[in-house]
């Protein structure tokens, strides 16, 4: 028996129940009274848990209101959009100081909940006011699932931008720029999943971490993630600019450059989810194996290359290096994360 566990009598009371006392310092500590209701779980075959209600159930903000004057910028009311998000309210109102919303921001709000904030709904929409109610399931939808989404999401983006390179098919890469968006979304309700957790140790529980301290770790993948999609979305802005192809050449020694990166990636994302600090070791060693497929590509350089051809592609190539450096960044948070596990294990 552990030093916080107490031996406790079991009682016969009426014709069938059992009942047993708690210990009085556990009641005080979570502020219950005589009356109020306590969850009831089992755990296994041998465990019982015993929850106070507050929180058996996710405690959510109800509401908070945006006051905005004309002179509030679309991108000023769209960060303050997002931090009332993360900050898990429910409700959230939008009203003018002055007569009325502006169409700009009347749009930008409505962006926002079409392609930003999920699982958000206008529910009122005028140039007086508009509120947006934050309607999340939080069991439809767990944290993992949501980051293996974005994580595919973002990978896609990178393979279509390849391709849009190889075509120089500005369609293509207008649609990669398209699915940053959807990307964006995925990661604002993780963080706003993750913010809940934070304050709620039965919701943390439920979404698999032991600890607060693996949310912030996990935020920081959530972020590397984001930084690769956003590194796609670049190389598909270069595509419309130059409109024109890759070099077959180049392009093959691209490709493969690409495509080392997304193992990487993949292999770090698996260390995440097996928490395996050998795999996570694994995958930082692996990362400085990219400056071969660097050269290589710079290889098919040759003086009959115009400037502009050399200079998209020492852009690629940067953008690329980048994502094999965000493997790595990923690798570490496992480590730090996992440490204390090893320590203890041996």
């Amino acid at each position: 028996m552990s030093k916080q566990e107490e031996l406790r009598k079991l009682q016969f009371t009426g014709k069938s129940s059992f009942i047993v006392s708690l210990p009085k310092e556990w009641v005080r500590d979570h502020g219950l009274k005589q009356g109020d209701q306590v969850a009831v779980g089992r755990n296994g075959s041998s465990i019982l848990e015993i929850k106070p209600m507050s929180v058996s159930k996710p405690s959510n903000q109800e509401s908070a209101t945006i006051t905005i004057t004309n002179n509030d910028n679309d991108a000023s009311i769209l960060r303050k959009l997002i931090a009332l998000y993360f900050l898990h309210y429910q409700t959230i109102h939008i009203q003018p100081k002055g007569d009325r919303i502006t169409p700009s921001q009347r749009n930008t709000i409505r962006s926002a909940v079409k392609n930003v904030l999920m699982g958000a709904e206008l529910t009122s929409d005028s140039t007086e006011g508009i509120t947006i109610q934050v309607l999340i399931n939080l069991v439809g939808l767990s944290v993992d699932g949501a980051f293996k989404r974005m994580l595919h999401l973002a990978k896609s983006m990178q393979d279509d931008v390849l391709l849009a390179l190889k075509e120089g098919n500005v369609e293509l890469a207008q649609q990669v720029i398209d699915s940053d968006d959807d990307v964006d979304r995925f990661g604002f309700y993780i963080i706003r999943q993750l913010t809940i957790g934070i304050e709620n140790e039965h919701m943390l529980e439920e979404m698999g971490f032991s600890s607060s301290r693996d949310c912030l770790g996990y935020r920081v993948i959530v972020k590397n993630i984001e930084r690769l999609a956003d590194h796609a979305e670049r190389m598909a802005k270069d595509v419309i600019e130059f409109k024109k192809p890759i070099n077959e050449k180049t392009f093959d020694r691209l490709k493969e450059l690409s495509d080392y990166t997304l193992k990487l990636i993949d292999d770090a994302c698996l260390a995440m989810f097996k928490q395996d600090t050998g795999e996570a070791e694994q995958t930082i060693s692996n990362v400085s194996k990219i400056a071969k497929l660097e050269k290589k590509v710079f290889d098919t350089i040759k003086p009959s290359h115009k400037e502009e051809e050399i200079y998209r592609i020492r852009k690629i190539v940067e953008n690329l290096r980048r994502i094999s450096e965000y493997a790595s960044d990923i690798g570490e948070v496992v480590l730090n994360t996992n440490i204390e596990k090893m320590i203890k294990k041996k």
